[in-house]
């Protein structure tokens, strides 16, 4: 049996009860209810419900990165690879860019976040191969590619650039069993 919007506010009102003597309250402003199909974010994540590639009988809840998520990253990014805000590419990668992206890669690997990883990627290189370009204004692109692009990935000292798209992505993990939904005990009765 599926819930209706009738039992989504039975639920509100069920978890306020909940709630209440512990001094809690949900927020009017915050919370609100949603069709699973028209997706929400939270925590980060953009939580929708999709029909799989190739079947169109088949849907699947899938948790990504939310657009919020990318374009925090992505303006952390661009601020690091700002002219003006590291001394070597070195001290770049290891104090900079790598620490922020492997954390924000480690937090979101367990979604469908692939194609994110991927275009975080094209983005951080593009702006590793600006901002070397910037500092050595000067210098032949074929000398900047010897010193700080051998096999095209930007190096310096040991220090290498962390690849988003190289994180494992783990979709799914062992639950034990099937999590229980308040609608199981309205199928019952």
């Amino acid at each position: 049996m599926r819930g209706t919007a009738e039992n989504t506010e039975a639920l509100r009102v069920e978890v306020a009860d909940v709630l209440a003597p512990l001094g809690l309250r949900l927020s009017e402003t915050k919370t609100r209810v949603v069709h699973i199909d028209s997706g929400f974010d939270f925590l980060g994540f953009r939580i929708q419900r999709f029909p799989k590639r190739g079947t169109p009988n088949k849907w699947f809840v899938y948790t990504y990165p939310s657009k919020k998520a990318l374009a925090s990253i992505v303006g952390k990014v661009r601020e690091a690879t700002r002219r003006n805000q590291a001394r070597n590419l070195a001290n770049l990668l290891r104090h900079k860019l790598n620490p922020m992206i492997r954390g924000w890669c480690m937090y979101f690997r367990y979604g469908a976040s692939k194609a994110t990883f991927c275009y975080l990627a094209a983005f951080v290189w593009r702006r590793v191969y600006r901002w070397v370009l910037k500092r050595h204004p000067k210098t032949s692109i074929g000398e900047l590619r010897r010193r700080y692009f051998p096999g095209w990935k930007p190096t310096d000292g040991g220090a290498q650039l962390y690849y988003a798209d190289q994180t494992v992505v783990t979709r799914y993990r062992y639950r034990g069993a099937r999590i229980p939904t308040p609608w199981d005990e309205l199928k019952a009765a």
